[in-house]
């Protein structure tokens, strides 16, 4: 028998998911304390006690995004054979992640935090960290290829980096737009028949 007055256990991760599809969603901004609380099942006093504050939940949201739901890119840079094929792989994964009807548009580290207000500018910051660490992984599996062979020497890197990340985001915001998968797969066609001519172009 329970003792009286104990606080219900609940499942932490689940309410982590929950919570981040509530980010996800609304923004942050956006997002009501009484948004998340029922969203996750829990009331504010556990919400407080089990993540810290809201930007706290909304870090640790974005961490378990990135881990899970959101983690096509990573995935696609580590196993793909080619650096072409990881970049299309890539895009391509991210298409079925921003399109999946369970789950919101998008992608949640493009679009949780785009517009801030002053005192929430920390946020919109930890976000473009995210943005900017996914350039630097996509650049850093370009220069691998460059160091193999795969790619002619002097290839401009940074900017083939540059140039597949924009499609990305891009693609994400369509996605929220109610863009189709189709559409968004022939763009993802038209940007991989740029690949001869993106890479061919020498920094020197």
């Amino acid at each position: 028998m329970s003792e009286r007055g104990r606080p219900r256990a609940f499942d932490r991760t689940a309410a982590l998911r929950r919570a981040m599809e509530t980010f996800w969603e609304l923004g942050y901004e956006g997002t009501r304390l009484t948004d998340l609380t029922g969203a996750m099942g829990i009331n504010s006093a556990s919400l407080y006690n089990t993540f810290g504050s809201k930007e706290q939940l909304f870090r640790e949201a974005v961490a378990f995004y990135n881990d899970t739901t959101g983690s096509a890119t990573s995935r696609a840079l580590r196993e793909a054979p080619t650096a072409r094929a990881a970049v299309e792989a890539m895009l391509r994964g991210n298409i079925d992640t921003f399109t999946d009807p369970g789950t919101p548009s998008g992608c949640m580290i493009v679009l949780a935090a785009t517009n801030c207000g002053t005192q929430n500018r920390p946020v919109a910051e930890h976000l473009s960290w995210w943005r900017r660490s996914t350039v630097a992984e996509l650049e850093e599996r370009l220069e691998r290829a460059l160091d193999e062979g795969e790619l002619p020497p002097g290839t401009d890197v940074r900017s083939v980096a540059a140039f597949y990340a924009t499609i990305l985001h891009g693609m994400s915001i369509e996605s929220r737009d109610g863009v189709s998968p189709d559409r968004l797969s022939s763009t993802v066609d038209y940007a991989m028949a740029m690949w001869d001519s993106l890479v061919s172009r020498s920094t020197v």
